[in-house]
């Protein structure tokens, strides 16, 4: 049996996919796993290294890492109304401020949500790199004056008297009439085709899994969801789990396709001259 390490975050949305496949749920054709579960920028410098087989990479980290690894075509967080917010501790309002001399808190440099805080304003460079369950406290003490929120922090900034300033993900939407690509999975590019594609069915079966059997993976969830409420988990997981997940279609790859475009075009990422996904597989597709 083939043991692959593979790298994914402890958000609801990466446990709900990777449960089956993890947990031996499903047919794995063989292939074994150990996994090593932490935050995404953490799992980005993992990839700058090339420690896994099988990493959850975001977008703009895959950037600077495509030379090693290729996108597989299950297993993404992509869709629509689900990118990252920049909120600050004062209100606004609806008066758009200019945040060029704001000193903003993100999730980490190599995250697409910096990136698409960089389409948005790229002129705005006094950014403070810190874990995203920390960026609601720091605003909260004054430490920033706005923040970058990503993952189940959507749901509660507003409960903690913090205020929107712009949805990033829906500015991306409107420039681009595309879905948000946030993340994806990347596997070696030293693989053979074959255990390349044999990873992307058994990705898929597991996701396909967890959409028949919601419940399967729970504890699963909640053993790595800290202190998360339910509610909390399940909104998170029904944000960033969808048709895209189990195949990005034309749809997605033209939506990833487009974000490193623009991205390069703005002088955000370097550019890329090797193929990024995987040959694909003649499946049918959810998303076509």
């Amino acid at each position: 049996m083939n043991e692959l390490t593979i790298g994914f975050s402890p958000c609801p949305n990466d446990c709900f996919i990777f449960d089956a496949m993890i947990n031996g749920k499903i047919d794995t054709e063989g292939l074994s796993f150990s996994a090593s579960i932490s935050d995404v920028e953490d799992l980005n410098r993992k990839a700058f290294r090339t420690e896994l087989d099988i990493t959850k990479i975001s977008y703009h980290a895959y950037a600077y890492i495509y030379k090693d690894y290729v996108l597989l075509h299950s297993g993404s967080a992509l869709g629509n109304n689900c990118g990252p917010l920049l909120i600050s501790k004062k209100d606004y309002g609806s008066q758009l401020p200019d945040i060029t001399h704001f000193r903003i808190a993100i999730p980490g440099k190599y995250t697409t949500a910096n990136l698409l805080l960089g389409l948005f304003n790229n002129k705005a460079d006094d950014k403070i790199e810190m874990l995203f369950s920390n960026i609601e406290n720091a605003l909260l003490n004054d430490e920033v004056d706005a923040g970058v929120i990503i993952h189940e922090n959507r749901f509660t900034y507003q409960q903690k008297g913090l205020h929107k300033i712009i949805d990033l993900g829906e500015h991306w939407e409107t420039t681009t009439h595309s879905p948000i690509p946030l993340g994806g999975i990347c596997v070696k590019r030293s693989m053979d085709l074959e255990l390349k594609q044999t990873i992307n069915r058994v990705l898929r079966r597991s996701i396909e899994f967890a959409f028949a059997n919601p419940d399967s993976g729970m504890d699963f969830i909640r053993a790595h969801a800290q202190e998360m409420e339910e509610e909390v988990m399940k909104k998170h997981i029904e944000l960033y789990v969808n048709a895209f997940s189990i195949d990005l279609g034309e749809v997605g790859r033209n939506a990833v396709r487009t974000l490193f475009d623009r991205a390069t075009k703005a002088a955000i990422i370097p550019a890329m001259d090797l193929e990024i996904f995987i040959e694909k597989e003649n499946l049918n597709t959810t998303i076509s």
